[in-house]
């Protein structure tokens, strides 16, 4: 058995009315001149103004909202001239994962010299990043992606290439969980953030490498998740579901340092090759067919991964990991089914004839060699044929 190591290492305000301690955050890192780093939805939902009401004592704050769907390169390059110019020494994320990843970018490119790839964890760039970079506090408006707990952000770079930047400098120094700037999200994106954490607890489970502490936290946060999901889509005003949505979401973020696995290659490429398509629905087409190919992998085998969800997600007892994994996959398409989301990549506007780009992606993606079980490109292939 390899060594693992272990770290959790940010602050966490989860609550109603944490975000009364954002101020308090900035100055105990050192942060006089925040920039926000945000979206115009985020903005125009006024859950800014409540941020900028609650830095009101500091000495100056700017605002970025430039920040795309999938974040660029080019919008984090934007929001470092803006800093720049308004002599900002700090961020403030607001908003889903987009804006924080963003923010993420920013306080590399803002203290880092060269093109933005080159940090990328593919090319061996996570070494690069060092402590240099710009303190960051992150304010999640979504319950989905974990972002505000987690080393790595998912940007598009110049190129065209959607890649991952891992450093545990780039973790936020406190994550703000406040299940108030959540409770307007919209019922689709509640559903579709929301399954977006739920991937993240069940594939970080799969991995196969030795954390138990993460295991622990992601199988409590899939149980957490699958139970609310559908009161925070439908009840959207439902403080609890809200707060137990967020903390599935924060949870899976603190074990995907386990690893991921194929599910986030495909989406990761597919997002790249199209980067209309929301990255949480793409998890959610992807996993029946993901658990289906893990369940032959010697580790869930092994340590009944798949029994242990299905019992998580109260779905009743199974047999073997074939039996878990059938359960599992109708489970997920029932739920996406009941919470309005697509029946498969096809009703997202995807073809087949994006396939073979999708695979090469996938099979460059930093989480390709996480999976517990290695996919070849016909694995792939059939994987993305059984999520159409």
């Amino acid at each position: 058995m390899s060594v693992s190591q272990i770290r959790y290492l940010n602050v966490v305000e989860l609550g109603r009315g944490a975000l009364q301690k954002l101020a308090a955050a900035c100055q105990e890192h050192g942060i006089r001149r925040p920039l926000i780093v945000t979206d115009k939805g985020v903005r125009a939902a006024g859950l800014v103004d409540r941020a900028l009401a609650q830095l009101a004592g500091l000495e100056h704050v700017a605002v970025y909202d430039g920040t795309p769907s999938n974040p660029t390169e080019a919008a984090a390059r934007e929001a470092c001239a803006l800093a720049r110019q308004e002599g900002c020494d700090g961020l403030v994320a607001v908003g889903g994962g987009s804006p924080i990843d963003c923010a993420k970018a920013v306080a590399i490119l803002v203290t880092h010299d060269g093109p933005l790839a080159r940090y990328a964890t593919i090319e061996g760039g996570s070494g690069l990043i060092t402590p240099r970079v710009w303190p960051l506090i992150a304010v999640p408006t979504t319950a989905g992606t974990g972002s505000e707990v987690a080393r790595g952000a998912i940007v598009i770079v110049q190129d065209g290439r959607k890649l991952g930047f891992h450093a545990w400098h780039l973790m936020p120094k406190v994550a703000v969980l406040d299940p108030e700037m959540t409770l307007g999200l919209p019922p689709l994106l509640t559903a579709a953030t929301g399954m977006d954490a739920i991937a993240h607890c069940m594939e970080s489970y799969m991995a196969s490498a030795f954390n138990p502490p993460a295991d622990g936290i992601v199988l409590d946060g899939l149980e957490r998740g699958w139970a609310h999901i559908e009161q925070a889509t439908r009840h959207g005003q439902d403080v609890e579901a809200r707060t137990q949505m967020l903390s599935a979401s924060m949870q899976g973020a603190l074990g995907f340092q386990k690893g991921l696995g194929c599910v986030h290659s495909l989406s990761h490429s597919l997002g790249g090759v199209d980067p209309r398509l929301h990255h949480g629905t793409l998890n959610a087409m992807f996993l029946p067919a993901v658990i289906d190919f893990n369940a032959q992998a010697e580790s869930v085998v092994r340590d009944r991964r798949l029994q242990r969800m299905v019992g998580a997600m109260g779905l009743g007892a199974q047999g073997g990991a074939y039996a878990a994994g059938q359960a599992l996959g109708e489970a997920i398409r029932a739920m996406c089914q009941r919470l309005g989301l697509p029946s498969g990549l096809a009703a997202m506007g995807v073809e087949r004839s994006c396939f073979e780009r999708v695979i090469d992606g996938a099979l460059a993606d930093h989480c390709h060699k996480l999976n517990p079980r290695l996919a070849s490109r016909e694995d792939y292939r059939r994987m993305l044929e059984a999520s159409m």
